[in-house]
């Protein structure tokens, strides 16, 4: 019977610690109307720093936004131009081949070997501007990609400042 009286008080005492414990625990579940509880002082805190960061973010979102919109539209231009490139360099390209055919039924030796470097030169000129064209459309998908990314983190941080701004006015006015 002493064994398990003991057991019984080891119980109680347990119980009656534990339920001292969840009361001094400083939960702001039961706060009356009017008062604020340090609990909640902490959370309108936070909630307005969020709020403040939220709204940094998104400024800086749109920054990127207007500078990702002026590179794409450089790396536009910058294709347009190699497109252009391009285009002189092939019609300079046949026209050599022409004076070469024309060079190669007069029989000018001189003339033909200078055709051939020049073809040559051109063949060169043509290979690196489709470089140029392939690594300017790459910088243009990025771009693309990444202001579809802040156009993203825009709407999130909007969506952020409304749940903080409800956040507080709950804090606030406890609806």
């Amino acid at each position: 019977m002493r064994r398990h009286l003991a057991h019984l008080l080891a119980l109680a005492v347990l119980a009656l610690g534990a339920t001292v414990y969840a009361q001094t625990s400083g939960s702001t579940g039961g706060s009356t109307a009017g008062s604020t509880t340090s609990g909640s002082n902490s959370d309108l805190q936070n909630d307005r720093k969020d709020l403040r960061h939220d709204r940094r973010d998104r400024r800086r979102d749109r920054k990127d936004i207007h500078q990702d919109k002026r590179d794409l539209r450089h790396d536009r231009k910058d294709v347009r131009e190699d497109k252009r490139d391009l285009k002189g360099d092939e019609k300079d390209l046949a026209k050599d081949r022409r004076d070469l055919r024309e060079d190669r039924k007069e029989g000018d030796k001189a003339d033909i070997a200078k055709d051939k470097a020049d073809i040559k030169s051109d063949k060169k000129d043509i290979r690196a501007d489709k470089k140029d064209l392939h690594e300017d459309r790459k910088d243009i998908h990025a771009d693309k990609k990444d202001l579809h990314h802040d156009r993203k983190d825009v709407r999130s941080d909007t969506r952020d400042i409304r749940h903080d701004r409800k956040d507080i006015r709950h804090d606030k006015h406890g609806k």
